[in-house]
């Protein structure tokens, strides 16, 4: 018989009750209303989010990192695990209770991610910081929700607009890495007319696999 699963803590938010689930000694599960959002055991696509955006810019003298979305601290332990220790990651998490569940319960897991010195940590919409930040070596979204076949045209992260925002932001040849359940080959065409190189990635083999979009920042044709 399968071991049950044990609700450690629960926390109201805008988007339904927030649970964090223990399975065991450290099989990890965070739901919101019964939906299942993140698994400690089943994370090799946030891991690999991290690895391939971050191996592009860790030989720069001292990347700056954008992590957009906190989840487990998985994503963001393996961009300090990739990046120097000259690196300055900046994490933008909107929910404190997640915050405090990756400093408490799930530090073990993220081994201790949130406490590293090269991180910071602020309570804030990712999309906010995108817009307001110039000369970023990566960004990565590890949000609730990726792009999909019905992404709003104005979506604050996946959307055009949102987009040209992410390569002001960005410095050239800069990294903009995103997370999402399947392929969106409508969102890979709005990064490629926003001029960015696009490849798609779908880690692992067998189960289910997510897709890890790269995209580079490429610079304007100058004419001569």
């Amino acid at each position: 018989m399968a071991t049950p699963w044990q609700t450690l803590e629960r926390s109201e938010t805008p988007d339904g009750v927030l649970e964090l689930r223990l399975r065991g000694e450290d099989d990890y599960l965070v739901c919101i209303d019964g939906r299942i959002l993140m698994n400690s055991h089943a994370s090799r696509s946030e891991r690999a989010l991290a690895e391939r955006a971050c191996e592009r810019v860790a030989e720069r003298e001292a990347p700056r990192v954008l992590v957009g979305g906190l989840g487990m601290g998985l994503t963001l332990r393996a961009a300090l695990d990739a990046l120097p220790a000259t690196a300055t990651v900046v994490v933008a998490e909107l929910n404190p209770v997640i915050v405090d569940w990756c400093r408490g319960p799930l530090a073990a897991t993220n081994h201790g991610a949130c406490a590293d010195p090269r991180v910071e940590v602020r309570l804030e919409d990712a999309a906010r910081t995108i817009a307001a930040s110039r000369g970023l070596d990566a960004i990565l979204l590890d949000l609730y929700e990726g792009p999909h076949a019905h992404t709003p045209r104005k979506d604050p992260f996946y959307g055009n607009e949102a987009l040209h925002r992410t390569w002001a932001a960005l410095a050239p040849g800069g990294v903009f890495a995103v997370w999402s359940e399947d392929p969106d080959p409508d969102f890979e065409a709005r990064l490629r007319k926003a001029r960015f190189e696009v490849t798609r990635h779908r880690p692992g083999r067998g189960g289910r696999r997510h897709a890890v979009t790269i995209a580079v920042r490429q610079e304007p044709k100058t004419r001569r």
